[in-house]
Parts: C-alpha cells; sequence; structure tokens
C-alpha cells in the first residue's frame, strides 16, 4: 500500500536536522510519493528538496510552516503549494524570522541570567547558522545535562512563567493567510489539538481562518491521539474544511516517529490533496473560502 501524502516536515533549514536533500532520500527510501517541506518561517530549503526529488518518483510540494499570534496565542498555520519565492509571502516570512533572530538573542539573555551562559551560542552552532528556534537552544541544554529531554527543557526552561520564556510577536491569523494565498498556496490549521482550545475557542479560530481564506485543518498529524485524529475529522466534516495530514518530522532522533508511517484520513473527510484545485470538491458556501 502507498503510504498516503506527508504534508508537513522541517530540514536544517528551520529546526529540522536533516537537510532538503537527505530528508527527500529518507522519503524515498520510505515509499513515499508525495511529501511537502514545510520548514518555519522559511522557504530557503525548497530549492534544494526539489532537486533532490527530481528521478525519485517523489513529488515536493513546495510549503512553509507560518508562526502566528492568535487571541494571545502561538498558531502555526502551515502553506501547501506556495511559490517560494513571491514577494508578499518572501517579506512577510523575513520579517518573523528578524523577530526570531531577536528572541534568540533574548533567550540567550534570560538563561544567562539564570546562571547559564553560552545557551545563544550553543543554539546557533546547533542550527547550522540557519534560522535559531527553541528546539535548537532545548538541545543545547540536554547536551549539557541540565535536562533529560527536548520535552523537559520545555517545561522546566523555555514555556511562560519560565526563565528562558520570550513571548511570540508573530503575524497575524489575517496577515499568514493572505501570503499562503498570494503566493498561490492553500493554508492550512497545523496540529489543532495541541493549542488545547476550548470548543469555543476552536470554533472562533475556524470560523476566523476561513472568512481570512483558509481551506485546511490538519486532522492526521504525529501529536494527535487516535480520539483527536477522529474529533478534527469531524470538525473538517462540519466546517467544510479539506483534511490534511502530515507527520510534522524534524529528524531520525525522534524514534517513536518515521516517515511514510501516518495512518489513513478517517472517512468521510475530503484529502486536500485529492483535488489540488480544491475548491472543486467544496459546496458553493464553502468555496469563498479557499
Amino acid at each position: 500500500m502507498i503510504p498516503i501524502p506527508d504534508l508537513h516536515t522541517h530540514s536544517t533549514a528551520s529546526d529540522g536536522t536533516l537537510s532538503p536533500g537527505a530528508l527527500i532520500e529518507r522519503a524515498a527510501r520510505a515509499g513515499l510519493t508525495t511529501l511537502a517541506l514545510t520548514d518555519h518561517d522559511t522557504t530557503a530549503g525548497v530549492e534544494e528538496a526539489a532537486a533532490a526529488a527530481a528521478g525519485r518518483g517523489l513529488t515536493l510540494v513546495p510549503g512553509v510552516e507560518v508562526s502566528v499570534t492568535w487571541n494571545a496565542r502561538t498558531i502555526h498555520v502551515v502553506g501547501l503549494k506556495v511559490d517560494p519565492v513571491n514577494p508578499e509571502l518572501a517579506q512577510g516570512l523575513a520579517r518573523l524570522r528578524a523577530f526570531r533572530d531577536w528572541r534568540a538573542k533574548e533567550i540567550g539573555r534570560r538563561l544567562a541570567r539564570h546562571g547559564i551562559h553560552g545557551a545563544y551560542e550553543g543554539a546557533r552552532a546547533r542550527s547550522g547558522g540557519q534560522l535559531i528556534g527553541r528546539t535548537h537552544f532545548a538541545r543545547f541544554l540536554v547536551e549539557q545535562r541540565l535536562a533529560a529531554d527536548t520535552s523537559d527543557v520545555f517545561k522546566r526552561f523555555l514555556t511562560t512563567g519560565k526563565p528562558g520564556h520570550v513571548a511570540g510577536d508573530w503575524a497575524s491569523l489575517e496577515e499568514a493567510v493572505s501570503w499562503i494565498r498570494t503566493a498561490g498556496g492553500q493554508a492550512v490549521i497545523a496540529h489543532p489539538a495541541r493549542y488545547r482550545l476550548t470548543r469555543t475557542k476552536l470554533l472562533q479560530l475556524i470560523g476566523e481562518f476561513r472568512e481570512h481564506g483558509g481551506c485546511g485543518i490538519e486532522v492526521v498529524t504525529s501529536s494527535h491521539s487516535r480520539d483527536e485524529i477522529f474529533t478534527f475529522a469531524r470538525h473538517a466534516r462540519e466546517q467544510r474544511l479539506l483534511a490534511s495530514a502530515g507527520s510534522d518530522y524534524h529528524g531520525p532522533e525522534q524514534p517513536w516517529l518515521m516517515l511514510g508511517r501516518l495512518p489513513p484520513l478517517p472517512d468521510g473527510c475530503v484529502p486536500i490533496w485529492r483535488d489540488w484545485s480544491s475548491c472543486a470538491v467544496l459546496d458553493d458556501a464553502a468555496r469563498a473560502t479557499c
């Protein structure tokens, strides 16, 4: 059986541990025929990934994962089938990366005040000179034996109220969806269960997302339990959203997560990849959101 498409992965262009080319090679070995590279706030790895995919029988979907501030929360919106060099998208992502640069230095300063020195330099070294994310700080702190694993780092150092926490100042939901649509892409709410929203807040998010032109939601993703998969499949059907699937793969250091192993979408979902002119599969009321 051919694996379903994996439409959410990361490379060393952001906080993954495989280069774009190595990610494609691993995906091809896993039998994937469609993979999206969706690095955080950058499309820098897309060209290398596309070149690596050529001749392998694997379709590379150019994508990005845009950081958004919504109701004082950080959420992520995946853009699929974007033009990676679209000027509006590029300008918007450059603004987010500038904030990321400042945030990384500020995290380093705050950890230093807590007695942890060299964290910024350590995170930068682990980023390979690319975008510096909190995951790079987490890897450094684990290597320094200051935490058991990266999850422990986030709990003890990088979440709200902890020594290295810096609040996000990201794109608005409207901006993120606009950048993606202007670049010819489709906007998808990433790993929605992770935000721990009440039903009221979730429906508010989905409503605003659709009003701005978003048309998809991740139903299957590595952080969703079986029950959450069926919950968000129901939301996708009820809210007339296309269903997406993505591992959120960051590298082989996640032994519990392998490319090409995503479960199928539940029955009744309209896969975002079934018809990449997606609006044709939705009713008239939903077409305006796509």
